[in-house]
């Protein structure tokens, strides 16, 4: 039970590593420059402006259930992160000294 509370804190919390927010850039730009090139050449074809405002407002919703939520695609290059209690590399950096007292 623990584990799966665990999976959906995890998933609820939306952690995404720095290529995951590359990639939901890029499928934002291009989601949003290929549907709104579609409902233009739709909506000119057509004549029909609802048609095109349509497509468009489809498009922009389907582009924001793409990239919005927190796809697990989104976190497969995860950073390690210094751990906290130990300090691991921090302890080799000198302490800020103010005024001949160290506080750092």
């Amino acid at each position: 039970m623990d584990n799966l509370l665990a999976s959906l804190q995890d998933a609820a919390e939306g952690q995404i590593d720095f290529e995951g927010q590359r990639l939901a850039e890029m499928l934002s730009t291009v989601l949003l420059i290929i549907f709104g090139a579609a409902s233009f050449v739709v909506g000119y074809i057509q004549q029909e402006i609802y048609l095109t405002l349509w497509i468009g407002i489809a498009g922009t919703a389907f582009t924001a259930l793409v990239v919005v939520p927190p796809w697990p695609f989104y976190n497969q290059n995860p950073q390690p992160w210094l751990n906290s209690k130990t300090g691991g590399a921090v302890r080799n950096v000198p302490g800020i000294i103010v005024d001949g007292v160290k506080v750092g």
